[in-house]
């Protein structure tokens, strides 16, 4: 969970810290946002072939390979004095976390019985949530009272205390050997449809969030301090939604996504028609809030259980796949918001979102025995 926590704080905390970073390192804010592009791109990319790669190697070995990674690259980027050297740190940062995603889910799963393996993922879902409600806010605040290197030094400390834990505690075994390396009931037509959903949700879900401190302001008519405040609230929202998903995943696996899915899709589509409306705003923005974070964790949830060959496989396909529709989403809102505006970006996400839950029912798997039962 820690290790998590950090990872996905390393990802966003550029996000905060923009405008420190473009000064410190004498570029524009546009080259420093892409800090965050470039890593998605790369976690997209490499997420299968490093998983392919490493597919022989004991998961332990692989968790403090990419623990030391992390370290070594968040020092590096904390040493940066220029623009290049910040941003292979952060590419090596992206390799470590395309590989620990697909890796940490059945490690952290295989430890427990079966049936509590849908409340791993939660709490291995919390603990990334808790990056984006805790760990960005808190280190865009220490690193604009200091300087912006401190809070990311910060991380490879916590990385260090995780690459520790698990080298002393974690057992070492065969990958092929951990109890679960395979899905519970191996379905590749549904494997198929969780993936499709898994890019059509992501893609609609940040083709408008990308823009939707641009929304609040613009259409809603909110302040630049309320619009922090509502950002706060969006990630408490997110945080609520996966605790509440994850308690009830193990007895609901196929329900929880496409509850999840469709409360997305709602929550974008009120926005597009009663955003202007700051109560329906707040409202609609809290339900969009509720599902980002469930969505992707149901969906790992899923490969865990159909995943028709090794689940390490399955889960870096997801987390590609997932992280291909982030870039897709943001480039697509970019693209619609120099021809319309900005409300429409969340017409556009709310109906590629719509077209995810059609394909979560009319992809309806067979039970299987080994499935656990709704």
């Amino acid at each position: 969970m820690l290790a998590a926590f950090t990872f996905n704080t390393a990802e966003n905390l550029p996000i905060g810290l923009l405008e420190p970073i473009s000064e410190s390192v004498r570029v524009s804010l546009s080259a420093v946002g892409l800090l965050v592009t470039g890593y998605g791109v790369t976690v997209a990319v490499a997420s299968v072939p490093l998983a392919h790669f490493v597919r022989a190697v004991p998961r332990r070995h692989v968790l403090t390979g990419l623990l030391a990674a992390l370290v070594v690259s968040s020092l590096g980027a904390a040493l940066s004095t220029s623009y290049w050297p910040l941003l292979a740190s952060r590419l090596l940062t992206a390799l470590a976390q395309a590989l620990f995603w697909a890796v940490m889910g059945p490690v952290a799963v295989g430890l427990f019985a079966p049936e509590f393996r849908g409340r791993v993922v939660g709490a291995l879902s919390v603990a990334g949530s808790l990056a984006l409600v805790l760990g960005v806010p808190a280190g865009t605040w220490l690193g604009r009272h200091s300087d912006w290197q401190v809070p990311v030094a910060t991380l490879a400390a916590l990385g260090l205390v995780s690459l520790v834990t698990i080298a002393v505690l974690l057992p070492t075994s065969r990958p092929d050997e951990e109890p679960a390396a395979h899905g519970t009931g191996p379905d590749t037509r549904r494997f198929a449809t969780v993936l499709v959903a898994g890019v059509l949700a992501a893609t609609g879900a940040f083709t408008g969030y990308t823009y939707v401190a641009k929304f609040l302001g613009d259409v809603s008519g909110f302040s630049p301090n309320r619009v922090s405040a509502l950002f706060l609230a969006f990630g408490v929202a997110c945080l609520a939604g996966v605790s509440i998903t994850g308690a009830l995943l193990d007895r609901f696996p196929q329900s929880a996504l496409t509850t999840a899915v469709a409360t997305q899709a709602v929550g974008m589509l009120g926005l597009y028609s009663a955003g202007t409306e700051p109560v329906a705003a707040v409202a609609f923005l809290t339900l969009m809030g509720g599902a980002l974070g469930p969505v992707f964790m149901t969906t790992q949830n899923a490969m865990l259980h159909c995943a028709p060959g090794r689940t390490d496989i399955a889960l870096a396909a997801n987390s590609g796949a997932y992280n291909a529709g982030i870039a897709a989403g943001a480039a697509l809102g970019a693209l619609i918001l120099a021809q319309a505006d900005v409300r429409d970006t969340f017409l556009a996400g709310g109906l590629l979102t719509v077209a995810a839950c059609a394909v979560l029912l009319g992809g309806r798997p067979h039970r299987h025995g080994s499935e656990p039962a709704e």
